[in-house]
């Protein structure tokens, strides 16, 4: 029987902080949430490159009971946070996160909070295992436990999922059913996430959803950064559905598309349409 072939890993810490620096420096609101505590065993579910999740165990004490676990499907991303960020209260598990019953450490139960940041919308793309991560949170929680995280929410950087599928279509060939379903994300309302987390047994305390337009990382000598090297990582997956030798057509269509909408002009910034879903859910 022949191997399944492993999910290209597009993610480096390198990348991710050229075209996304922003992403874990604008998680007040959702720390503040979170509120960690000395004693506190936290699980961070798409962790990435750890920054945020060792920012999070700066603040439980191993004394204390307390320890941080970052779990991240991208090889890449966890080679990059066990050589910066692993310690005493810190540590980091190669993790396919939209398969959290493969996951000893959620099977072991325990864990006081669940925590999450700008990865459930791709956790969640395929609809067949949605609930199942959901139910393996809940399962993974002590009683009065909480689930806090913040993702893309209904609406989220539409500009950018319109300008894909537009470009898909007119320069990749792909019918207009197929370059939808090219979307590596999924972002629903506050209405569907409540429905969801009452449904595996959560009790919702908050459920909101935020519009924050977020300038685009400066562009850089190299061509990484800024509008282009945010679509060109970000949007990895959408390419990935046309043939190699038409991605930079289609890339340069997307961004002609989008840079119509998001520059200012009043400075030459790009600032996309972010909209962030937080919520804090508790086990009953």
């Amino acid at each position: 029987m022949a191997t399944p072939q492993q999910p290209k890993d597009h993610w480096s810490a390198e990348k991710y902080h050229s075209a996304a620096s922003f992403v874990p420096k604008l998680t007040s609101t959702v720390l503040t949430y979170l509120a960690p505590q000395p004693q506190d065993k936290i699980l961070d579910l798409g962790c990435g490159d750890g920054v945020l999740t060792a920012q999070i165990a700066a603040a439980v004490s191993s004394s204390d009971g307390g320890k941080v676990l970052g779990l991240d499907a991208s090889p890449s991303f966890i080679d990059s946070a066990k050589r910066n960020h692993e310690g005493t209260t810190c540590s980091f598990h190669l993790q396919d996160c939209t398969r959290l019953e493969g996951c000893a450490e959620l099977r072991e139960g325990g864990w006081d909070k669940v925590f999450s940041n700008a990865a459930l919308h791709w956790i969640l793309r395929a609809p067949e295992t949605r609930e199942s991560v959901f139910r393996r949170v809940h399962e993974a929680l002590e009683p009065g436990g909480k689930f806090v995280f913040e993702m893309g929410g209904a609406g989220n950087v539409a500009e950018v999922q319109a300008g894909f599928t537009a470009a898909l279509v007119s320069k990749g060939g792909l019918t207009l059913r197929e370059a939808r379903e090219a979307s590596p994300w999924f972002f629903p309302s506050t209405q569907w996430m409540s429905q969801m987390l009452g449904r595996v047994g959560f009790e919702v305390e908050v459920c909101e959803l935020e519009y924050r337009p977020t300038e685009c990382s400066p562009e850089r000598a190299d061509g990484s950064g800024g509008l282009g090297g945010w679509l060109r990582l970000m949007g990895a997956q959408f390419l990935e559905a046309v043939p190699e030798g038409r991605r930079e057509e289609v890339l340069r269509e997307v961004e002609g598309i989008v840079e119509g909408v998001v520059r200012r002009e009043e400075d030459g910034s790009r600032w996309l349409g972010y909209v962030r879903l937080r919520a804090v859910a508790r086990k009953k």
